[in-house]
């Protein structure tokens, strides 16, 4: 009996992570066909992901609902490329140009979700995403890495503005870990030189 037991968790457990498998692939199938025709219909998107129409429609009942679950999935992957940089445990130079070349690369992945409406706990995650930028910077500054009368709120804008024209602008598509150089090296020195500072 208790093996039987044992059997119907593991089975339930294999069922579950096969279901969070085709969740995924339909996803990131949808993020690759709307990013390259945003009218794309779900008969598309489920031949992309390699599953049938009927697939699609029993983890999301309407074209919008799997919209709505790509935007959550891109802030999730967002805060998830931040978690693997672990900047509170390297120095800031270091955890700034790694947490910006996982960002990057998550940006670029998922480019399409990153730019759908958000749900409540998408802006909790983005706050949260937002908060431990903050406190990097605030890191950053103390490290002397930036200057003490650094205005940190418009860094961080600037800092997003960069991010940004990284993931839309870069004709040469160039890797993130470049990308993410060119990125920190801008905001930290510009383009000018030390003599011509204000």
């Amino acid at each position: 009996m208790e093996q039987r037991g044992q059997a119907d968790v593991r089975g339930r457990r294999a069922m579950r992570a096969d279901s969070e498998r085709t969740v995924k692939a339909i996803l990131a199938a949808a993020e690759r066909v709307l990013r390259r025709d945003p009218s794309a219909t779900i008969e598309q998107i489920a031949a992309e992901a390699g599953v049938a129409r009927t697939t699609v429609h029993r983890r999301f009942a309407t074209r919008e609902a799997l919209i709505e679950a790509l935007g959550a999935w891109a802030t999730r992957e967002l805060a998830h490329a931040v978690d693997r940089s672990h900047p509170e445990h390297l120095p800031p130079l270091v955890a700034l140009h790694q947490v910006t070349a996982n960002v990057l690369e998550a940006k670029i992945s998922w480019s399409y979700g990153m730019g759908r409406p958000t749900d409540p706990e998408s802006d909790r995650i983005r706050a949260e995403v937002l908060a431990r930028c903050d406190a990097l910077f605030h890191r950053a500054r103390q490290s002397g890495l930036l200057r003490p009368d650094t205005d940190l709120d418009w860094l961080r804008r600037v800092y997003y503005v960069l991010i940004s024209e990284a993931v839309e602008g870069d004709p040469t598509n160039r890797p993130p870990a470049a990308l993410a150089t060119l990125v920190v090296n801008t905001l930290l020195h510009g383009a000018g030189t030390n003599s011509t500072a204000l």
